[in-house]
């Protein structure tokens, strides 16, 4: 029984070592490394993403977004998070979930437009800010907190700049 417990540890260390060759596919950089671990705030905000992109609550973002599929390629999560870096500035990002990345980069263009026209809306009382609210709360989506201080903080500016200008109660 020890030797086979022996045998199993010496093939897991053989396997580790394989993995530290720098001329081995699945050979990577402490900096490859570091970005594959996801801290929960990253996760937060790509799941709500993803989540409002299926919904139907962010789905314009004004350009064409194209991923191609590679069976080899990185995961969807690693290849927004070189998105985000903008490691696919120039480069059409390669994955093995191809339809889950096209999803997060739309749902992450689309958020900035989404901000703007109804920030723009609520300042001009055309509605109200928890109608807003209401329809991520109908699907069942918490949107992260960085996110809603961002429309908070826009959504003030505005209505700062509208009383600003004597164009409020216009």
């Amino acid at each position: 029984m020890i030797g086979y417990e022996l045998a199993k540890s010496q093939k897991g260390l053989r396997v580790q070592l394989e993995n530290l060759r720098k001329d081995n596919p699945n050979y990577l950089t402490k900096k490859q490394r570091r970005r594959k671990k996801y801290s929960n705030s990253f996760n937060e905000i790509f799941l709500f993403f993803l989540k409002s992109y299926r919904c139907g609550i962010l789905t314009f973002c004004g350009s064409e977004i194209n991923v191609d599929f590679d069976i080899n390629g990185e995961e969807g999560k690693y290849c927004f998070r070189s998105f985000e870096n903008g490691e696919y500035k120039y480069v059409i990002p390669k994955t093995r979930h191809p339809n889950i990345l096209r999803g997060v980069i739309v749902g992450k263009k689309s958020w900035g437009l989404f901000v703007k026209e109804t920030t723009d809306g609520i300042s001009e009382m055309l509605f109200t800010k928890q109608e807003i609210l209401d329809q991520f709360k109908y699907f069942g989506i918490d949107i992260p907190q960085r996110l809603l201080d961002d429309f908070n903080n826009t959504l003030y500016k505005k209505w700062w700049n509208k009383y600003k200008s004597g164009n409020y109660f216009k």
